[in-house]
């Protein structure tokens, strides 16, 4: 492959960091619907039909980011693994490039308080499965972690994606890093789409066991996570700068 074309992988997997800033917006603006919609909650079937308007409005906005994000990981699936439009902080809860399943069931419990018990049951049935699908995607990934002698995945994942992003010489990194960089590529490729997919299936079905209030009480949980999680490590990441900035200031 051409040096040009390398570079045209890069603007590529950099017009990710625009969409995902553009998605983030429309993230706070549903936030914000979703805040409002429980606040003037008065049970009639009218106001029932605007939230499952809205509910379908939010999970379609999650499937534009899946949707987009799949097309990043097959472009270069190593910028996945090693993803700079995170923060260190965000970064610390992926699990395969993106959140833990699991996690929703906290966020349902924590944002929802009237359950019933056959939603609890149900509930306890679909995290008991999401969980299993977890350690099998986990094990999948440790083989290949496994099957990759050295350099360790996340040395090899941003070794290689800087070197797709700065320069034209990749053909000897690859020779030096096993000669099977595109089974390598196919196989993460794979984790990936069957992670991302058991997170968007996982969210899905919470959502179908809940009643319209509930889902946009636990939806407005899981944006308010993010988001908050989002500015913290935005935060973070400022005052380190500054603190490296006085540091070379001779502060």
């Amino acid at each position: 492959m051409s040096g040009g074309s390398y570079r045209s992988s890069s603007h590529d997997d950099n017009s990710f960091e625009v969409f995902l800033e553009g998605w983030l917006i429309r993230q706070e603006q549903f936030l914000n619907e979703l805040v409002v919609a429980q606040d003037t909650f008065d049970d009639q079937e009218s106001q029932e039909n605007d939230m499952g308007d809205l509910i379908s409005r939010v999970l379609a906005h999650y499937q534009e980011y899946y949707e987009e994000k799949s097309r990043m990981t097959h472009r270069n699936v190593f910028r996945a693994f090693s993803p700079t439009w995170f923060s260190p902080l965000e970064r610390s809860f992926l699990w395969i490039t993106g959140f833990n399943p699991g996690l929703i069931f906290n966020l349902v419990t924590d944002s929802v308080n009237n359950l019933s018990e056959h939603q609890v049951q149900r509930l306890n049935w679909l995290k008991h499965e999401t969980k299993a699908e977890e350690r099998s995607l986990t094990e999948e990934m440790a083989q290949i972690q496994e099957s990759v002698a050295s350099p360790p995945l996340a040395d090899l994942a941003r070794r290689v994606g800087m070197q797709l992003i700065y320069t034209d010489s990749i053909n000897t990194e690859i020779e030096e890093v096993d000669g099977n960089i595109d089974q390598l590529k196919m196989a993460l490729e794979n984790v990936v789409t069957d992670a991302d997919r058991l997170r968007t299936r996982t969210a899905e079905r919470v959502v179908g066991l809940l009643n319209p209030l509930q889902s946009l009480k636990f939806l407005s949980a899981v944006g308010q996570l993010q988001l908050r999680v989002r500015m913290m490590g935005m935060e973070r990441e400022a005052e380190r700068q500054q603190q490296r900035n006085e540091h070379s200031n001779g502060w």
